[in-house]
This record gives structure tokens, C-alpha cells and sequence, in this order.
């Protein structure tokens, strides 16, 4: 299974791993992260998170050449904290989060790629109702346009949306080069060819289904709750709706409450719960960059527990 761990190197050493520390990969995919982690904490343990069962399984057999030290658990990331008790964890040295599609799930026909016919599908994982055929066929056109306004951000939603509209009253949407033409209809050939709007749709129907947004916004704060004093969070995002719910919450907690800013002595419960370790994100290197073209969108960012 060929896949490529963007920013490895620095999401490991960011996570300043201690052998015998309690870490969290919230997005294990492939085990790419996983398995740097996994070498380094010989006397730890280790918790990784997935919603597609094709990864876990695979993931498995990958970790078991490593060591045991780990637990693997088919679950969406936003119910860690939850998961983390069943084991009777309540406070970890160090979390990760990989966010968006891995290489395999773009190469497995899912549906999630504009650059081949598949199925629409767009499913994480397998076993959830909704799929992205059911987005398309069955949404109101004012869902549609507000979703690819609001998780693709293109000015053509409402163009879109009609199109699309029209198109399923005759016929069922079923397959992606289908919702390409679609697209390409309802803008036109220069824009089309111009800004490809089939990669904001696309990526804006996968966040629906996926519900991708809303369990991260969840999760993060769980995840600061969850470290211990000196822990570190590393998250990795790669488009712009992501980073900024990162960057917002990473801000919120690493600053003192507003409403007590101007007291003499502020009480322990308003100053800060974590310091940034970026105030800049860390972008991939030119020579990744060359290695694998998927990593040109990554942001790194990494905070620290500090109370």
C-alpha cells in the first residue's frame, strides 16, 4: 500500500516523544506517523484513531512488526476523549492529527478524486449512511449552495447547484466525471478551465459527508483538555478551512481571558493552558515538495500544555 506521510520528520520531532509517554494519533491512515511513533516509545503506549476499517486492518499488520505497545480503535477521531476512558486513559504526553485524505483512499475508487470516472461515494468510512451520491441527489439546492459556498468556497455556488438540480430530474447522479460535467456546465468552459471549481465542490461535498469540519472543531479542545502538563499537540491541515479552526482555538487557549486581561492578579483559571511552539505554521520543504506534489497545501502547527 504506497502512501506518503506529509511532514513526517517534523510532526515526530514536534511531539518531543519520551519512551515511556502515552501518545495519540488520532489519524492513523497508513501508519506512516504511527509507526515513527511507535519505534521511539518502547516503554509507552500508543492509541491510534480511524474510521476506515481498511486502514485499520492494514495498520495492524504494520504496527505488529514494530512492537505491541499499541491499541487500534475504528472510531472517528471527535470521540477520543470517550474511547480513551474505556481504557482507563485520562491524560496522554502528545496527540497528532493528519488531517484530510490519505494517498490510498484517493487511489482506492472512492469517488474522492475529480480525475477519473468512480462511483460518488466520498466515504471515510464504509460504514456510514450518507455518501456523497446522496449529497448530490437528494440535497435542496439551498443546502447545496450553502455547503459549497461554505466548505468549498466557490463564487459559482448558486450556478452550481441549479445545474445540478436540473440535471437529477432527468437522470440520477451516480458517478464523479459526472458531476464534472455538471460543473463544467453550469460555469462555463473559461471558468471552468480557468479556476477548476470541481476541486472546491469536491472537496466540499467530501466535508459533508465526512462531517469533517464539525468534528474538528469538537475535538480540539477535548484534545488540549487531554495532555498533560508539558504535552504537545501537532495537527497538520491541508486547505484553509481547516487551518483557520485550528489557528482560532489554538489562539483562545494560548491567551489570557479578555474579561480579567486588565487585573493585577489574575486567577489560575483565566491565564492560559498552552503555549505556541509555531507562531508561524511549518510548510513542507522544497524537497518534499518534489517528492510528492499532494503535500504543496500542508500547514504544520504545534502548541504545548503548559498548565
Amino acid at each position: 500500500m504506497k502512501h506518503y506521510t506529509v511532514l513526517k520528520k517534523e510532526c515526530i520531532e514536534g511531539l518531543k516523544l519520551k519512551e515511556d509517554g502515552i501518545y495519540v494519533d488520532a489519524t492513523l491512515g497508513y501508519a506512516g506517523d504511527s509507526s515513527e511513533i511507535l519505534k521511539r516509545i518502547k516503554r509507552g503506549k500508543l492509541f491510534a484513531f480511524d474510521r476506515d476499517q481498511t486502514a485499520c486492518d492494514y495498520s495492524k499488520e504494520v504496527l505488529k512488526k514494530i512492537g505491541d505497545n499499541f491499541q487500534i480503535i475504528h472510531d472517528r477521531y471527535s470521540n477520543m476523549q470517550v474511547c480513551l476512558q474505556e481504557y482507563g486513559v485520562s491524560k496522554v504526553d502528545g496527540i497528532l492529527f493528519d488531517l484530510g485524505v490519505s494517498s490510498p483512499q484517493l487511489d482506492e475508487n472512492r469517488g474522492f478524486t475529480f480525475m477519473r470516472d468512480e462511483i460518488l461515494d466520498m466515504r471515510m468510512n464504509k460504514e456510514d449512511k450518507l455518501s456523497a451520491k446522496e449529497v448530490v441527489n437528494e440535497y435542496s439546492y439551498d443546502d447545496l449552495k450553502q455547503i459549497f459556498y461554505r466548505y468549498g468556497e466557490e463564487k459559482k455556488s448558486p450556478f452550481i447547484a441549479k445545474e445540478i438540480i436540473e440535471y437529477r430530474q432527468k437522470k440520477e447522479i451516480v458517478t464523479t466525471m459526472e458531476l464534472v460535467n455538471i460543473i463544467k456546465k453550469a460555469v462555463g468552459e473559461v471558468y471552468f478551465h480557468k479556476t477548476h471549481p470541481e476541486r472546491n465542490i469536491f472537496q466540499a461535498i467530501r466535508i459533508e459527508v465526512n462531517q469533517e469540519l464539525e468534528d474538528l472543531e469538537r475535538v480540539l479542545p477535548e484534545a488540549i483538555e487531554l495532555l498533560k502538563p508539558g504535552g504537545r499537540l501537532v495537527v497538520v491541515t491541508f486547505h484553509s478551512l481547516e487551518d483557520r479552526i485550528v489557528k482560532q482555538i489554538f489562539k483562545k487557549y494560548s491567551e489570557i481571558d479578555p474579561m480579567v486581561k486588565g487585573l493585577p492578579v489574575i486567577p489560575l483559571e483565566y491565564l492560559p493552558k498552552i503555549k505556541l511552539i509555531t507562531k508561524k505554521p511549518i510548510l513542507p520543504s522544497e524537497e518534499e515538495l518534489s517528492e510528492n506534489r499532494r503535500s504543496a497545501s500542508a500547514k504544520l502547527r504545534i502548541i504545548e500544555r503548559i498548565r
